[in-house]
């Protein structure tokens, strides 16, 4: 609470910098007063003080628009989607509930438990804003939760536009040896030249996730012991008895994986053209320059390390789970260390034609990389590279309404040769009250990751499976959404073969059949007067007796009062509730950082229930929640086998807007 409280008073002692406030419009679909921002009423003494800001990912020429709505707390907020997972604790290793097969060819490590957590090139975001504007976030939760987001963007002239972001995650959690402490960074930053040829886009983030690996509870029937309320007194798996301590700057974790991703890309392009000065009025013009061809090169280097480490390891997990024996009265308190260390140097040439002038979102691209692939581990190394081709034929018209696109990606040469990538997807825009429709449909072939192939760990044991053939993947998907009726929806096809999975906490393998799984995810928004329920379904059905683990049904509803009050007051209050049928949840290896598929242990939930309020008065964004409200009338839900969601917890979350 202390935190709180300096951060709360530092940001009253600074409300003098906020020169202006938002006027934003609520979105058709989502809810919750939210909406693009736009325009501010207020105004300097000489000119109107309007904010215009936008922004873009790599490769993708669509702009978009920040988000304000203040209705989905764990995407708007937390950055997690609705139908992920931790193992419990705010921060802890993830995953998603809706089937998501991993569909990119090439090196991949196979370290993904805290993806969700992190940044990286994919969602880098490259500003343009006519005003300095920042952002704020801190949130304090129960058992010393505490998150901070902080974000700054601005251009220097009209040509340099720069972003910085950083997210601090850091929570004790409610059982034994469960903390988890990231920090994020992103720096995003992007030049035109004056006369519009030269483009230069840098992209930097650094992951520092340290996530607390308990191994879940010894015994579930601690939950219903009144001796163990308190759930910290819940003996677990890992950890021993001395729970992990410290404040949001200085945890200490006992058993942690400590991941570290790291990387940099520079891409610079030249364009050869038309320019020409349009004239606005008499006294204001600007330069315009469309571009015919363009040459594009790409640089980037990447460092990820991922590191488990146990300083007090647990005599009978280790030799049950993974195979080797502690002594701990031979050496004193052993230790338990791995480490995967990867470093890849990419260059990449592109060469983009643009077939009509004046339409960016017209083009051709023809390119090719090399990638050079370093591994180091605690007793062994590798060195590999691979050459790829791609190209990328994308057409989205000018009156907005087809969008096509086709792309694929060859590995010719190299360690992940014969792997590759083929997508086709074309949009319409029906009209205002149909939306938009489209079909897509990708075919991925790919080497399974590394993990599934090698580990090792510092007691000389290594895990190997060399046989393992190419995964391949065919998904089918049909989209439509519409924001006068409320709703958005994806049906998805996905044909599978030699799908490679963990079928023991140290053992991968690969099921050599095919199979297929028939996916439909939407969402549809209701209103009545100034009532909104909100509704997020998935339905999953898998054919082919695969190892996978997928609940059939998955739902999430809000219930709420939905209105404006006293003219700057955005109010959303009600009910949250997420549901899900019941099914063989994966198990969780803490070491190799992986979900273990199992049959014989099934989890079934009642409902999680949240009450909230969230409100939005001018910049200042807040939400008031209570969490798990279901612990009062049953023991705690699961995530996993032995890995308990919280007790009841409350949270409150601040956010607010600065445009200078």
């Amino acid at each position: 609470m202390r935190h709180f409280t300096i951060v709360f008073l530092l940001l009253v002692c600074s409300g003098g910098a906020l020169k202006a406030q938002f006027n934003t419009n609520r979105l058709p679909v989502g809810g919750g007063g939210g909406g693009s921002m736009s325009r501010d009423t207020s105004k300097h003494d000489h000119e109107p003080d309007t904010l215009t800001i936008r922004y873009r990912y790599l490769g993708e020429p669509t702009d978009f628009m920040i988000d304000s709505s203040i209705a989905d707390f764990t995407r708007n907020y937390l950055g997690v989607p609705g139908s992920w997972i931790t193992l419990g604790n705010n921060g802890n290793a993830a995953r998603n509930l809706i089937f998501t097969p991993r569909m990119t060819p090439g090196f991949d490590a196979g370290f993904h438990a805290y993806d969700v957590y992190g940044y990286n090139h994919e969602n880098a975001q490259f500003f343009n804003t006519n005003r300095p504007y920042s952002e704020l976030g801190y949130l304090i939760g129960s058992k010393q939760e505490q998150m901070i987001n902080l974000m700054h963007t601005q251009n220097r002239g009209q040509k340099f536009n720069f972003h910085f972001a950083y997210r601090k995650i850091n929570s004790q959690g409610f059982f034994r040896n469960q903390a988890t402490n990231h920090d994020n960074y992103k720096v995003t930053a992007n030049y035109n030249s004056q006369n519009k040829r030269y483009h230069i886009f840098v992209s930097y983030y650094l992951n520092k996730l340290n996530g607390g690996e308990n191994g879940g509870i010894v015994d579930t029937v601690s939950l219903a012991d009144p001796d163990y309320k308190q759930r910290r007194l819940i003996p677990t798996r890992l950890g021993g008895n001395n729970p992990s301590g410290g404040g949001i700057f200085n945890t200490n974790i006992p058993v942690k994986s400590d991941y570290q991703q790291a990387s940099i890309l520079f891409r610079h392009q030249f364009d050869w053209g038309r320019g020409d000065t349009v004239h606005v009025n008499d006294t204001t013009q600007y330069y315009k320059f469309d571009p015919r061809f363009r040459v594009e090169h790409t640089l980037t280097y990447t460092q990820d390390t991922y590191e488990f480490l146990d300083t007090n390891p647990d005599t009978t997990f280790y030799p049950t789970y993974y195979g080797f024996r502690i002594y701990p009265e031979a050496f004193g308190q052993d230790t338990v260390f791995t480490q995967h260390r990867w470093r890849v140097m990419s260059n990449d040439l592109s060469l983009i034609s643009f077939p009509m002038l004046g339409n960016q979102a017209h083009f051709i691209r023809l390119g090719a990389g090399f990638d050079y692939i370093q591994g180091d581990f605690l007793t062994a190394y590798t060195k590999f590279s691979n050459v790829r081709l791609h190209g990328e034929y994308r057409n989205k018209t000018r009156n907005q309404k087809w969008d096509l696109q086709a792309k694929g990606e060859l590995y010719p040469i190299g360690e992940n040769a014969g792997d590759y990538s083929i997508a086709g997807s074309l949009s319409r825009y029906l009209n205002e009250t149909f939306g938009n429709v489209s079909v897509m449909a990708m075919n991925v072939n790919r080497e399974p990751s590394y993990v599934y192939k090698y580990f090792g760990t510092n007691h000389l044991t290594e895990y190997v499976n060399d046989d393992m053939d190419k995964e391949n993947v065919l998904q089918l998907q049909f989209r439509a959404n519409s924001r006068k009726l409320k709703y958005n929806m994806a049906v998805n096809y996905f044909l599978m073969n030699k799908y490679s999975y963990f079928r023991t906490y140290a053992q991968s393998d690969q099921f050599t059949g095919v199979f297929n799984i028939l996916q439909i995810v939407g969402n549809k928004r209701f209103d009545i007067r100034n009532f909104t329920l909100d509704a997020d379904i998935a339905f999953q059905q898998l054919a082919g007796g695969a190892p996978i683990n997928i609940p059939a049904f998955w739902a999430r509803a809000r219930m709420a009062y939905n209105a404006v009050l006293f003219k700057n007051l955005n109010l959303y209050t009600g009910l949250e509730g997420k549901y899900n049928t019941d099914y063989y949840a994966d198990e969780y290896s803490p070491m190799f950082g992986q979900f273990v598929y199992q049959q014989n242990t099934t989890i079934s939930n009642i409902p999680d229930v949240a009450a909230f309020v969230h409100f939005r008065i001018k910049s200042l964004t807040a939400y008031v929640r209570g969490e798990n409200l279901n612990t009062f009338i049953k023991d705690n839900n699961y995530t996993a086998p032995h890995y308990p969601l919280n007790n009841f917890a409350f949270r409150l979350g601040l956010r607010w807007w600065f445009v200078n």
